[in-house]
């Protein structure tokens, strides 16, 4: 029987980040669980191909688009889940027992990880205790805490939009009873320590709201990536 997920990384200028994340799915490799990973590249001038090559990775190349990333990758899986998993998250050791028991356990329900930085301190906490917060009692995870849900289900909440921002809202927002797993995500704290934990957390949260008024997902992307 073939292993059952799909490893799905979208990238751009990733090399400082992907291979952390693909060594954190080595557990996984070993348990059984991954049939392949798929990296979605948007265009990258730096050695992330070349990485995604020497690890064994699908390459699935197009234009620089995260939602449109993740949707071509998506596409071109063959596994039965989809792991969904951004070039600077590392899923921390013992993963694989918990995601194991999950996609055997029968109910299929999506889930997502529970989101931790590679950064100490009370800001990073807070802001990831906010993040996991809103992700358990509004189940509205984003992206940065990876997603775990059956290929079907994935298809029938209608894809990954063709968009450079809030893909993840869009798509977490079609899905039911999403369950956050114990197991934590570890993701860059980059822009937060450059920007400042407070005002990047409060221009996330802006983002949100907007985004949620109708606020056009490219003009966001732009503002966001300043």
């Amino acid at each position: 029987m073939p292993a059952p997920i799909t490893v799905v990384i979208p990238t751009l200028n990733a090399a400082a980040e992907l291979p952390g994340s693909l060594g954190s799915l080595m557990e996984g490799l070993a348990a059984g669980l991954i049939r392949e990973v798929v990296i979605s590249d948007g265009g990258s001038q730096d050695r992330t191909q070349e990485l995604a090559e020497e690890a064994g990775a699908r390459l699935v190349t197009g234009e620089a688009s995260r939602g449109g990333q993740l949707r071509r990758g998506c596409a071109a899986a063959r596994g039965d889940w989809l792991l969904v998993l951004h070039a600077d998250s590392q899923l921390a050791p013992g993963w694989a027992a918990v995601v194991a028991d999950h996609v055997n356990a029968g109910a299929g329900n999506p889930a997502c990880f529970r989101l931790g930085f590679r950064a100490k301190g009370l800001a990073p906490a807070l802001v990831a205790g906010w993040a996991n917060l809103r992700a358990r009692v509004f189940g509205l995870p984003y992206g940065d805490q990876g997603l775990l849900l059956r290929r079907k289900d994935y298809l029938a909440a209608g894809e990954f939009p063709d968009q450079p921002l809030m893909e993840d809202v869009v798509l977490v927002r079609r899905l039911t009873s999403l369950r956050s797993l114990p197991v934590v995500a570890l993701t860059s704290a980059t822009r937060y320590q450059r920007d400042g934990w407070l005002r990047r957390g409060a221009g996330n949260l802006w983002t949100l709201l907007r985004f949620f008024c109708g606020a056009d997902p490219k003009d966001l992307a732009r503002r966001y990536q300043k």
